[in-house]
């Protein structure tokens, strides 16, 4: 697609692609996928997320993310266990890097856009940040959040019957290691070569599969993102309450 792009003369220096969101539910293992699938062709590529959810509170939500390089390792090799992340010092913060983004416009816009100005000193855009109600996007955050803790919940089930079976698994192991020991005492007695005290053949030895903390991790991740912007939309809703307390007093 590049290599046509290229044979027309149109731009196709390509470092990324960019996708819409709402409510900042970004994070996903889709999303990670299509970072590497870009990876194999463009090193350093970028996603350019736009949430006009948040942009409609008057923030301009962009954000620019890319992978981790410790991230990338770890998924290429398909290994999330708890081992592997301890050793690479990996927690549920390091899957993405943010790149700072600065918009700015050609002096030729700007003219433009100056011209394009109202005469009137306010416009209905500068009435609408006075508006005190911010319960829908509150409301649908902690929707999204709620389903998140619910997701959670699940993953550290997973982990919690995992754990179960290699406690049971352990106590297997060490009751038919007594018993091989007890045989072997048996046999020294009887002057016969003791057997192995270790059974690979033996299903209470084959090792238990770890569940994949790429879930939790992406789910924490999200839940950390819920709550930033609620607490960002509280602290700007609690400045236009007492913005408005002062102006009734006055």
């Amino acid at each position: 697609m590049m290599r046509c792009l290229r044979e027309v003369n149109v731009d196709n220096n390509t470092v990324g692609w960019y996708q819409s969101t709402l409510f900042g539910s970004y994070q996903t293992v889709e999303l990670i996928e299509t970072f590497m699938n870009y990876q194999e062709n463009i090193r350093r590529c970028v996603c350019i997320i736009y949430d006009p959810s948040r942009s409609n509170q008057g923030v301009l939500a962009l954000k620019a993310l890319k992978l981790s390089d410790s991230f990338m390792e770890l998924y290429r090799n398909n290994n999330f266990t708890g081992e592997k992340l301890r050793e690479k010092n990996l927690s549920w913060v390091d899957i993405f890097e943010e790149i700072p983004i600065k918009v700015s416009n050609s002096a030729l816009i700007s003219a433009f856009m100056t011209e394009l100005e109202a005469d009137s000193p306010a416009t209905q855009c500068d009435y609408d940040r006075l508006k005190l109600s911010s319960s829908p996007f509150v409301e649908r955050n902690m929707e999204f959040l709620i389903e998140c803790m619910d997701d959670l919940s699940v993953e550290q089930q997973k982990f919690q019957y995992y754990y179960r079976n290699v406690s049971r698994q352990q106590a297997q192991q060490q009751a038919w290691l007594q018993k091989r020991r007890s045989e072997n005492m048996a046999r020294k007695a009887a002057g016969e070569e003791p057997l192995p005290e270790e059974d690979p053949s033996n299903p209470v030895f084959k090792p238990l599969p770890e569940p994949s903390r790429l879930d939790s991790f992406l789910i924490t991740n999200q839940i950390s993102n819920y709550c930033n912007q609620i607490n960002g939309v509280a602290g700007q809703s609690f400045s236009r309450l007492y913005l408005m307390k002062a102006l009734q007093e006055n």
